[in-house]
């Protein structure tokens, strides 16, 4: 695939790190949150790819809900929030967050 970009292919690159740090300027409250301290930790690649699969299923889940959901019941909106907001927070440390983060959200301690 970048073989065929030539000249394009440095711009490519430059591009993906110039939206993933406005990204992680944007999602500074919550990466924040997971990438301070200066404890030691164990972080393991599995732990981020279990991450992003368990995001995959509460944002999926709180689509579910989201789309069974009877009208005029409010009590619905609960789940589809809560699972919804560990579902973008999963995505959001598990994709931009560094190793600390991922260890964090585990909650892995040497």
């Amino acid at each position: 695939m970048f073989d065929e970009l030539g000249p394009n292919r440095l711009l490519l690159f430059s591009e993906y790190f110039i939206v993933k740090s406005f990204f992680r300027a944007f999602f500074s409250p919550i990466l924040g949150l997971f990438e301070s301290g200066d404890e030691t930790f164990l972080y393991k690649r599995s732990h981020r790819m279990i991450l992003l699969f368990m995001s995959v299923m509460f944002s999926g889940l709180a689509s579910v809900v989201f789309a069974l959901m009877p009208d005029g019941d409010a009590g619905y909106w609960f789940p589809v929030v809560i699972f919804g907001s560990v579902g973008v927070v999963g995505f959001v440390v598990g994709l931009l967050g560094n190793e600390r983060a991922v260890a964090k959200i585990w909650g892995s301690r040497e």
